[in-house]
């Protein structure tokens, strides 16, 4: 059945496949000539940028003082701090509004792709839907957009389509190629064709059974949270009164007219109400569409159908060096990625209905079927662990209702701006799409264009003077003065390691010399400055003052959206927890209390919403640690003097360290056979629970030691008796 659909299919689109070619040659010697994308130019009716950037109390001061906005905007997503920089741009009095953080929800919480929708295209052709061509047609211009408005940020990134069957090769083959041709002048880099061999050499994981080839094809990926921050910032730098953690209390209305004519909002953090008075309010909110619709109208039906999409962070090595892996079709017909991203590899997505929150939780059932999928495109040599799983997250994307439809897989993916009887404009959509589902396209690529046709319609409604949408070529912030070869200069100017001064440029782009000029000195021949929050990554202290000046008000901004160490690492984003809520106490003058508040929240967050629990859950269930408080904190201390780095884990290069220190010698085979028995979740670390655990299981044998040196001598044989007890 599969093979008759497969041939029905090739034959649609076969006939073009001569056409397909040679329009592709001319599309490759236009940009082999001219460059790999057709470079867009910005407006030139756009206002100056200030030089610097408001504070974040200098901005609730104008949204209190400034009297009547033409544009108020709730929600400080992709879609919402988009319709800001439009707005802003258009040279109309602009002001926005987040109850959390810039980013905090869905916008966050993606797969990293900037992409057309490859999926989209295969529909449109399979069905000769015009309506779906469009849609992928425009999604591959806005990625071009996308990449080129903030290039610190985003990049190519070319994606391993494996192939298993000889029908599949000129089946893909071909659709990947008009996928090409559609995207036309802005073609990020031609797809090519693998021989197994080739395909095995790039990723020697790959399963080898019955592998015919591989076919890679080229998206765009992104820093999702700081790429949504950026455009933030761009808003408030041309004007807009922006302002996280100010949540909207209720909508007003003239009592002349019962049109909406702004809202009564609350600082989150003081707790003081306000009133913003705006021309135009848009509802931008994403799952929360329907809260604020309900503000307006009680009585007004839903229009979103929220579903969630789970995501896992592993080790790098599940992916090929700078290279993505698609799966086309999972054991549930569903698509997942697995990608290259901050040096580690992001496997996902899932696809269920769920219930709107704000906190979602990622489920061990979702991490589980995401890791069956990965086992199924790995060689049986590769032992796929639960304990490799770094992260997760699950977020909600907002899915147009269809009402015919109970599929969340088959509802509609555009974008609709609505208005209602009072004037609010609503936009909403998968704005900020979590995965390519067997009908997904990708709309975080297509923010600008949500965010034009909403200001649009805005200024339609409202009769706004204002000129035309100006964001096309319009360059986010930190994108003015970056090229790749900046982190040379950071090295060179500032002493910055390497890995660090790459990092900040990708993060900051121009605005990486700010980070560096309060980076404090390390006391190091080497580097001069940059003292590194954990030092397995290339983060640093720098990072959390200027984070502070970013708008970021709590720690867990600063783990999960100024820097993404919590999307990376949860045991990492604890460990720096401490130290970044000491900086930013220093920064925003917080009380002991307030620091007690700030470690216990961000611990929560991490806990629940990014992986921790299951991930301890999944540890701990087989076995309870039955030890006094008084010998946890004795056996803690013991772990520590181990864990020299304060990585949260012991390895073998920590063994042999101490072991070295204190002149006793063991054989490395030995110490791998010892480890790998404590390692009880199989991740290749000796975490303090599994240390605690096996302690517990040794009962009532003899203290290991009071010296270190006896530490380091009786430790693995008690271990390992404990195992066997």
């Amino acid at each position: 059945m599969a093979f008759q659909k497969a041939v029905k299919g090739t034959a649609l689109i076969g006939g073009g496949a001569i056409a397909t070619v040679f329009g592709l040659s001319q599309v490759s010697q236009h940009r082999n000539k001219h460059g790999a994308l057709v470079q867009v130019q910005a407006a030139e009716a756009v206002p100056a940028r200030k030089e610097h950037l408001p504070t974040r109390e200098q901005q609730l001061v104008a949204l209190q003082s400034s009297g009547e906005f033409d544009v108020l905007v709730i929600g400080g997503g992709a879609t919402g701090c988009g319709c800001a920089v439009d707005a802003a741009t258009r040279g109309l009095k602009t002001a926005l509004l987040e109850r959390d953080d810039f980013s905090s929800g869905t916008s966050s919480r993606s797969t990293k792709l900037i992409h057309g929708g490859v999926r989209y295209l295969q529909k449109a052709i399979m069905r000769l839907d015009f309506e779906q061509y469009r849609m992928v047609k425009e999604a591959l211009e806005e990625r071009a957009h996308l990449l080129q408005s903030a290039p610190h940020l985003s990049g190519a990134l070319p994606i391993m389509l494996p192939i298993y069957k000889w029908w599949q090769l000129p089946y893909y083959w071909i659709g990947i190629k008009l996928y090409d041709l559609v995207a036309g002048s802005q073609c990020l880099k031609s797809s090519y064709v693998l021989t197994k061999s080739r395909a095995l050499e790039l990723f020697p994981m790959l399963r080898r059974d019955k592998l015919v080839g591989a076919i890679v094809y080229y998206d765009g990926q992104h820093n999702d949270a700081r790429m949504n921050l950026a455009i933030a910032l761009t808003a408030a730098r041309y004007g807009a009164a922006t302002a996280n953690y100010t949540e909207v209390r209720h909508l007003l209305k003239s009592s002349d007219t019962g049109r909406v004519c702004g809202v009564r909002c609350r600082d989150v953090l003081t707790g003081k109400e306000f009133d913003v008075r705006a021309k135009c309010v848009i509802n931008a909110t994403g799952p929360f569409t329907d809260s604020v619709r309900k503000m307006d109208d009680q009585e007004v039906p839903n229009i979103c159908q929220p579903s969630a999409g789970v995501h896992i962070v592993m080790p790098g090595y599940y992916s090929p060096d700078n290279m993505g892996l698609l799966d086309p079709d999972t054991s549930d017909g569903r698509v997942i990625f697995f990608l290259p991203w901050e040096k580690m590899t992001i496997a996902g997505t899932t696809d269920s209905p769920t219930d709107v929150t704000a906190h979602p939780i990622p489920t061990e059932e979702d991490i589980n079927f995401i890791l069956s999928e990965v086992r199924n495109y790995l060689g049986p040599d590769v032992e796929v662990r639960r304990g490799d799983v770094l992260a997760a997250w699950s977020g909600i994307r907002p899915l147009v209702t269809n009402p015919d439809s109970k599929d969340t897989q088959s509802l509609s993916r555009n974008h609709v701006v609505t208005v209602s009887d009072s004037g609010l404009i609503t936009i909403a959509g998968t704005w900020a799409s979590l995965n390519c589902s067997s009908a997904g396209l990708p709309q975080w690529t297509t923010y600008r264009a949500m965010a034009r046709d909403t200001i649009d319609a805005a200024v339609r409604e409202h009769n706004l003077e204002a000129g035309s949408c100006q964001t096309m070529g319009l360059q986010l912030e930190g994108a003015k003065d970056w090229s790749p070869t900046l982190y040379i200069r950071l090295v060179q100017d500032y002493g910055l390691e390497s890995e660090v001064a790459q990092h900040l440029a990708s993060t900051y782009g121009d605005k990486a010399f700010e980070v560096a000029k309060i980076a404090q000195v390390t006391g190091k021949r080497w580097p001069i400055v940059g003292k590194r929050l954990v030092s397995e990554f290339p983060y640093i202290e720098a990072e959390v003052v200027y984070g502070v000046k970013e708008y970021a008000r709590t720690a867990v901004d600063i783990i999960s959206r100024r820097t993404r160490l919590a999307f990376l690492n949860v045991q990492a984003a604890d460990e720096a927890l401490p130290r970044i809520v000491d900086i930013m106490a220093k920064e925003l003058n917080w009380s002991e209390q307030k620091k007690k508040e700030e470690l216990e929240t961000a611990k929560t967050f991490l806990y629940y919403e990014m992986g921790y629990k299951v991930k301890t859950d999944q540890l701990t269930d087989s076995s309870e640690i039955s030890l006094v408080p008084s010998d946890i904190e004795r056996y803690k201390k013991r772990f520590r003097m181990f864990d020299k780095d304060k990585k949260g884990f012991i390895t073998i290069l920590d063994v042999q360290r101490v072991l070295q220190s204190i002149s006793v010698q063991m054989d490395e085979n030995t110490l791998h056979e010892i480890l790998n028995e404590v390692d009880l979740n199989k991740n290749g670390q000796v975490e303090l629970n599994e240390f605690l655990q096996v302690r517990a299981s040794s009962g009532s044998r003899k203290g290991w030691f009071l010296s270190s040196k006896d530490m380091a001598r009786e430790l693995f044989p008690l271990l390992r008796a404990g195992l066997e007890t």
